[in-house]
């Protein structure tokens, strides 16, 4: 169940960041230890997901790790160009 909702929340952040959100995807790797989620955007959205010095990836990939710990498990965000 908690990564569904990991899921949702990167789809619904990203979403909300870009202006083609029905060109967001985001896939969940299972590892042992840890999950990798993938986000997709296109192309011309990238810079938007990614920001200035990699801040808003920076934030993203903050608010996924408290959400993460917060359900006990381990998640990274991967920005797929």
């Amino acid at each position: 169940m908690g990564e569904e909702i990991i899921k949702a929340l990167v789809e619904t952040m990203a979403k909300a960041l870009v202006d083609k959100p029905e060109e967001v995807e985001v896939i969940e790797v299972e590892g042992e230890q840890t999950t990798v989620i993938e986000l997709k955007v296109a192309k011309e959205d990238l810079g938007k997901v990614i920001g200035k010095e990699g801040r808003t990836a920076r934030a993203l990939r903050t608010i996924l790790g408290a959400a993460s710990t917060k359900l006990r498990r381990r998640s990274v965000l991967e920005i797929i160009e």
